[in-house]
């Protein structure tokens, strides 16, 4: 396949709409139409199902869809990393989620710049699953990532620090003199309800929770009573005094991790990852 041709498909795929995704592409629907066509008959399989109503992926056109979707990331970040090859940049881009990890990531910057041969890190403050899709992409050379809610499959990585999740309440909320609380407790607070973060197309889920962007936004919807929120513990050095945190024992453990792209040949890369490791 050629990658145009995957451009088409994850296009329309997306939009489940031959008009909307040839909008998007900026080309006429026909041609678009007949080059599905052709891509089904060359791979011998059905990878949407037609109606005169709807479009539907079949179960060949979803691990297209996922394949595709890899395949094209793949390129990108090739093109990415060469221009930044023949710009002589010798600096690396290290991605984090703005707010996680902030004491990790100030002791490993400070180490690393201590390490002979250190070369300037740039880091990108990002929203939640930004620093997967910034690695994937070849934008980011490393990141930081957080498991569960984030997928290291398809990267190296190195497990740095695992720490168990509190729930943040406002400072006189009935729970915050509690030794402890479950996840269901939490989840059943309709005085306050869990906080919705953009999904990696941007959208938000359904709920009743306000629709939240970055930890700064959380903490002041927190302190006015509109919401609560489970997060790492390690967020507690950002709290302030109209904030309470308790302990969640039954929330899955969340683990920071550093990850790169396997394939990286980088010894920049490579001595972040050993410095990482040891603070």
């Amino acid at each position: 396949m050629e990658t145009r041709e995957m451009r088409y498909f994850v296009a329309v795929a997306e939009e489940l709409h031959f008009g909307r995704a040839a909008q998007r592409l900026a080309m006429a629907q026909p041609p678009l139409s007949r080059a599905i066509q052709q891509l089904e008959r060359r791979l011998g399989v059905v990878l949407l199902h037609r109606t005169t109503r709807a479009i539907a992926l079949t179960e060949a056109g979803s691990v297209l869809l996922r394949e595709a979707r890899a395949a094209l990331d793949a390129v990108e970040a090739a093109e990415r990393r060469t221009r930044r090859a023949v710009a002589g940049q010798p600096g690396m881009v290290l991605a984090t989620k703005a707010g996680a990890s902030s004491d990790l990531l100030s002791k490993l910057l400070h180490a690393y710049a201590a390490e002979p041969g250190a070369v300037a890190v740039e880091v990108m403050l990002c929203g939640p699953g930004q620093p997967e899709d910034l690695l994937r992409t070849g934008q980011a050379d490393v990141a930081l990532l957080h498991r569960p809610y984030d997928t290291t499959a398809g990267f190296d990585s190195e497990d740095l620090h695992t720490e168990q999740q509190v729930v943040v309440l406002p400072a006189g909320h009935p729970l915050a003199n509690r030794a402890n609380v479950s996840l269901a407790e939490v989840k059943a607070l309709t005085d306050l309800p869990l906080p919705r973060w953009p999904g990696r197309d941007g959208s938000y889920p359904d709920g009743p929770g306000p629709q939240v962007r970055d930890h700064t936004q959380l903490l002041q919807l927190i302190a006015l009573g509109l919401a609560c929120a489970v997060v790492p513990e390690s967020l507690r050095t950002q709290l302030r005094d109209g904030h309470a945190a308790v302990p969640v024992p039954d929330a899955p453990a969340v683990t920071t991790v550093i990850a790169w792209p396997p394939h990286s040949r980088s010894k920049a890369v490579a001595q972040l990852v050993r410095t990482a490791t040891r603070c």
